[in-house]
């Protein structure tokens, strides 16, 4: 595998990349989905909810945190994990700018 180039990119698509890469796993997207469902930080209940060992549970998790995508919170020995919105909103707006291009080329495209 070749080296990554990132500074070939502007911040926005290298964020953008990092956030999209983060999503890149049903486990991850099913984590979003229960903390979306649960409306409120959890801490270990994310282990009972996947068919994943608790230390792939974590690392998941981590990946998210990474991301921007969750916020993570100790509590005494725990971690509370709640959705970051700031990781949504700028994966919201790609989709937006993109979803005005393509209908402002409806029926104009090869």
């Amino acid at each position: 595998m070749g080296a990554s180039k990132t500074h070939s990119f502007t911040n926005q698509q290298n964020e953008l990349a990092i956030l999209a890469k983060a999503l890149g796993h049903p486990a991850r997207i099913a984590i979003i989905e229960y903390l979306l469902k649960v409306d409120t930080c959890i801490c270990g209940d994310i282990v009972n909810e996947l068919p994943l060992a608790q230390p792939t549970v974590s690392q998941h998790l981590k990946e998210l945190k990474n991301a921007g995508l969750i916020k993570g919170n100790f509590e005494g020995v725990s971690i509370c994990y709640c959705i970051d919105e700031l990781g949504f909103e700028k994966i919201k707006s790609f989709f937006q700018d993109v979803t005005l291009h393509l209908e402002k080329r409806k029926n104009n495209c090869c």
